[in-house]
């Protein structure tokens, strides 16, 4: 998205990129500041910049190797404070004016490319400059384009929300022009005075900021201008709020300069992935990230994966018509590692699962011992299919399909990348069961139907073909015509005949050896129709009948036909997971050996495993 000044659009709560880039030899450091909803920072810690890369949240981390002409900030959204309301992205030069870069873009970057994009342009001769920020609302996180520059560059830039600049005792006072070497300066914050006219508390002792040192280095004492909260208007003059970056132009604003200090190394560009990744400290190796920080393990970056082994680094045998073999001594250890690492990834599948840290601890062991992931994917195939196979059967097993099943499903499916007819049909299952299952909570949809009379309030939900099925004395009698279902009542209209059923007389919906039975309280005591799908039909009509009478559950609440974890875990290690009757272990379902609607209980003695044909081959029979 092309974003102009002051537009705004939302972005992922997930990891983000941003990059400034330009086209000059010129340096552009970036930085951020982390703001609370009173527009100001909560301390020293929340400016992110050359000399701070890194926030203690690790939701701002600058990149101090950036590409040429470009500066970059990763800023995780998800791991932000919540007291944090902004994260304000800014920038600034210490040997020229932005006027002077042409072709300033700021761009945000998700995970699957760039998402916004911001041309800055009509700029001034400013040193700093606020790009945007991020911003909460509603819930969500936003970006808003801004654009704005201040003409007391950094120090001017960071003092508007809150940050003072302590300037050390012995330097020259505002308005020298004499150059002078003096310790550098450091940022400090303070807490809010209500004496100050901007809120920043100038009163208040600068603390020494302990991310410092004490070396010499040459800056500009001369006074910077003052921000915008404290701006006065000479009469005759323009009014300075129209130009907030124009300053006095006999100054010029303060340079910070860089230090040399100890801070942490920033985290990888996906810092809640434990694994191996460049060592920011030495770019040959490797170094193992945990998922938090930085640890001691390091082994050498192999490059030339062809000729070498990608694990230890040693020669490859070359085979006889080309190629290169294995490396045995790895082969082995590997082998040993997989032995013990299956059975470890087979309980946290079928236990917690695969959102489980447990989970997530299994496949950091596989990357430590820098084994592939696709190895350990194929190792797991067959629980993997066992595994999806449960979930199906566990999720029809009381009638609903949860929108919490189906999101595990599929998570179970893509974490090991399993796919095949088996899969393809099971996922139509689950996405066909959680459809039903929204008809029947009264999430149905509208139809137009111009040509049918229709109460002012009354909206139609189904309209489709139907055959009138009547049993009478010489046989069953069939009529073909519409089924029409609404918010009020169900209609049949076919050839000569109609039938009309408000929903407060209707008791009961089901489908029955490929009809929808309606059971009523009227005279007839019901109907029955013929239509194409009527699992489909049943459900929405079911729905309707839910939503007239108000029987429509709460969100995540089970009817009484629910049958708990513990009790299908139960049947399903007595049984096998596999069909009692066939032993077959695909398209499984839970059965009520005495049917519900024969008094039968919903407990382990009364339900048993049956495969899909078995259990319509005694549907059959009952």
């Amino acid at each position: 998205m092309e974003l102009r000044k002051g537009a705004h659009a939302p972005v992922p709560t997930s990891l983000l990129a941003v990059v400034v880039s330009w086209r000059s030899a010129h340096t552009v450091d970036a930085h951020a500041l982390l703001v609370t909803e009173s527009g100001l920072v909560r301390g020293d810690r929340d400016f992110v910049f050359f000399n701070a890369p890194r926030h203690a949240s690790q939701a701002v981390t600058l990149d101090q190797e950036p590409a040429p002409g470009t500066a970059r900030l990763s800023i995780s959204l998800p791991r932000t404070e919540p007291d944090v309301a902004r994260i304000v992205v800014s920038a600034s030069l210490d040997d020229a004016t932005f006027d002077q870069l042409p072709d300033l873009t700021l761009t945000v970057h998700a995970a699957d490319g760039p998402i916004a994009q911001f041309t800055i342009d009509s700029i001034e001769d400013v040193q700093a400059m606020m790009f945007g920020e991020f911003y909460r609302r509603d819930g969500q996180w936003r970006f808003r384009a801004i654009g704005q520059g201040w003409s007391g560059g950094l120090a001017g830039l960071a003092t508007e929300f809150g940050v003072t600049v302590d300037e050390p005792a012995g330097q020259p006072g505002a308005g020298t022009a004499d150059r002078t070497r003096v310790p550098a300066r450091s940022f400090q914050t303070s807490s809010a005075d209500a004496s100050h006219p901007d809120g920043r508390g100038a009163s208040a002792p600068s603390r020494p900021d302990p991310t410092t040192t004490t070396e010499p280095s040459t800056i500009d004492p001369a006074d910077a201008h003052r921000d915008r909260h404290s701006r006065t208007t000479v009469p005759g003059s323009p009014d300075p709020a129209a130009r907030p970056h124009a300053g006095p132009p006999s100054t010029r604003p303060p340079a910070l300069s860089r230090r040399v200090i100890d801070v942490p190394p920033p985290p990888p560009q996906d810092p809640d992935l434990a694994d191996w990744h460049p060592d920011p400290e030495t770019p040959d190796q490797l170094r193992w990230w945990d998922g938090d920080e930085w640890t001691a393990s390091v082994h050498t970056h192999i490059h030339d994966h062809r000729a070498r082994c990608p694990r230890c680094g040693n020669p490859l045998r070359r085979k006889l018509f080309g190629g290169h073999g294995q490396c045995k001594n790895c082969a082995e250890e590997i082998e040993e590692f997989l032995t013990h690492w299956r059975n470890r990834a087979r309980r946290a599948l079928a236990g917690p699962g695969t959102m489980s840290q447990e989970w997530i601890d299994v496949w950091a062991a596989l990357r430590f011992q820098r084994i592939d992931e696709q190895r350990g994917r194929t190792l797991l195939r067959e629980a993997g299919l066992t595994q999806v196979e449960r979930m199906v059967a566990f999720a029809f097993a009381d009638g609903e399909v949860f929108a919490e099943e189906l999101e595990a499903f599929e998570h179970v499916v893509s974490e090991l990348a399993l796919s095949g007819p088996i899969v393809d049909d099971l996922r139509r299952r689950m996405h066909r069961g959680r459809t039903l299952s929204r008809l029947r909570a009264g999430e149905l949809p509208t139809i137009n139907t111009p040509g049918l009379h229709l109460d002012p309030d009354e909206r139609v939900h189904l309209d489709l073909p139907a055959v009138h099925v009547r049993m009478l004395a010489r046989g069953p009698r069939n009529t073909e015509g519409r089924l029409i279902g609404s918010s009020k009542k169900l209609r049949f209209v076919g050839d000569g005949t109609g039938i009309e059923l408000p929903w407060n007389r209707v008791v009961s919906v089901h489908p029955e050896h490929g009809t929808v039975v309606l059971a009523a309280t009227s005279a007839r005591g019901g109907a029955t129709f013929g239509v194409a799908d009527p699992d489909y039909v049943a459900a929405a009509l079911e729905g309707a009948l839910r939503v007239s009478k108000r029987l429509v559950l709460a969100p995540g609440q089970r009817d009484s036909r629910s049958i708990s974890q513990d009790v299908k875990a139960q049947v399903w290690q007595r049984d096998g997971g596999a069909c009692v009757e066939c032993g077959d272990g695909h398209y499984l379902e839970f059965d009520h050996i005495i049917p519900l609607s024969r008094g039968g209980a919903t407990s382990a003695t009364n339900l048993q495993i049956l495969c899909r044909a078995c259990n319509r081959a005694k549907g059959a029979r009952i």
